[in-house]
């Protein structure tokens, strides 16, 4: 039987889904580990002058064929992480060459698929090592919705001659399952969404030395200090934040808040040590779905450029339109909202909003719900670092100004958001570690049965 994984009804699961705790030894050698922990990365040249190292040895014949992916089939969006290596090995060979040739040459020389699929060329991760060979990371995405041109897609590059089996997470890995075996012979293999998502953070960041930054004005003060200041949803406000790097070498513990259709919030104290301690079902989903529904818009890029240029206090009632100005006794300044949509029970604002407005509202309600959440969650497992990723925030700068304003000062400086720089793709970057997975962990027994019990 398939359980029923409504986000509202995990949210209030709570803490039933951790994973088990480490034993005390192997706990304590995870959360001294930096950034490279688990992975390694690839060796760079000291001498730009020497000559290029020679490729590593071609894998055993137990090395799945090529082409690599991981696939993560959300509610909404579909990610696929392709690796293309840069040579060849003996067992490839001996495959149908051209047709390996015809699949790497389609998905790497286009930054686009038909009308909706699109390659984020910016994203792309050079020099990257996965199960002992070099090579490059695309990272391809398209609506769920068009699962069914993908796999036309598939059969018509003979991608099925190649490859038998995906590695996928998310919904659609269960409920695209037939379809994947009836159109194109092609089986998923199944991982767990939040075990591909941890995996996908950690990767990633190890093998991309700006994967992590966050938002805040030039000089670190928070830009709402008094009534007289630009409110903090003002465009004079935001435009004062600026991009700036975050050293995640030691991340432990952090609260990692995946925005995707709806929001998963989990903490996590080590790479196989953490657990799921809230969310909502009020997330990506729901913003682009309101935003079609009051402003007719059809895509997330249009909502987010719609939501650009609004001004949400016409849709909002302000602590001001409700006290005339602010409420001092629990410090509420008068331009923070009191009421989400509060506005508009009225006939006459509701014959004046314009569509900038009701989306700028919509963006502002949802990412002030998952800030106010996550913040409760941070403050309640005691964790100062909030790691915000998924694909609401893809071309969305302002929902983590948003998110960094108010997680800074409702916390009075004592909470920091973050974000990543690959946000939605992390699912799909784990399940193509999965490849690597199972060597890894034998690897790692293996040292640790040599090492002696140093609790003895």
């Amino acid at each position: 039987m398939r359980l029923h994984r409504c986000e509202g009804c995990l949210a209030a699961c709570g803490r039933e889904g951790r994973a088990a705790p480490l034993p005390v030894l192997t706990r304590n050698k995870l959360l001294k580990r930096a950034r490279h922990s688990p992975y390694s990365p690839p060796m760079s040249n000291q001498n730009s002058n020497m000559a290029e190292p020679a490729p590593p040895t071609p894998p055993d014949n137990n090395t799945p064929p090529m082409p690599w992916f991981g696939m993560d089939i959300g509610g909404t969006l579909t990610k696929l992480v392709y690796f293309e290596p840069r040579e060849t090995n003996r067992r490839e060979l001996d495959k149908e060459t051209e047709v390996l040739k015809n699949i790497r040459r389609y998905l790497t020389r286009n930054s686009a698929y038909g009308k909706t699929g699109r390659r984020d060329v910016h994203l792309q991760m050079d020099n990257v090592t996965i199960r002992g060979r070099r090579g490059t990371l695309h990272f391809i995405r398209f609506p769920t919705s068009e699962v069914g041109a993908f796999l036309q897609l598939a059969r018509s590059k003979g991608m099925a001659d190649l490859v038998k089996t995906i590695y996928a997470t998310g919904g659609g890995a269960y409920k695209f399952e037939e379809d994947f075996i009836k159109e194109v012979n092609m089986r998923l293999s199944k991982m767990d969404e939040l075990d591909a998502l941890i995996a996908g953070v950690l990767f990633s960041d190890s093998m991309n030395s700006h994967e992590c930054y966050y938002w805040a004005p030039p000089d670190e003060q928070p830009v709402h200090q008094s009534s007289t200041d630009s409110p903090p949803y003002s465009e004079a406000a935001l435009s004062m934040y600026v991009r700036k790097p975050f050293d995640f070498s030691s991340p432990y513990p952090f609260l990692l808040v995946n925005i995707g259709s709806g929001v998963s919030m989990l903490v996590v104290n080590a790479p196989d040590d953490y657990y799921r301690v809230s969310g909502t079902s009020l997330g990506g989903g729901t913003f682009l779905g309101l935003c079609c529904l009051l402003t007719g818009c059809s895509s997330f890029e249009e909502a987010i450029s719609l939501a650009a240029s609004g001004d949400n206090t016409t849709v909002d009632k302000l602590v001001r339109d409700i006290y005339g100005g602010d409420y001092a006794r629990f410090g509420l300044p008068g331009d923070l909202v009191a009421s989400s949509f509060g506005h508009m029970c009225s006939a006459e604002r509701r014959a004046k909003v314009s569509r900038e407005d009701l989306a700028r509202a919509t963006l502002v309600t949802i990412t002030n719900n998952i800030g106010s959440i996550a913040r409760l969650c941070a403050c309640n497992e005691d964790i100062e670092r909030v790691v915000f990723c998924g694909n609401f925030l893809r071309v969305n700068p302002l929902s983590m100004k948003l998110l960094s304003y108010a997680m800074s000062y409702w916390s009075r400086g004592a909470l920091k958001a973050l974000f990543l720089e690959h946000e939605g793709y992390f699912g799909a970057v784990g399940c193509l570690l999965n490849l690597d997975m199972k060597r890894q962990k034998k690897q790692n027994a293996a040292r640790n049965s040599c090492e002696p019990d140093q609790e003895r």
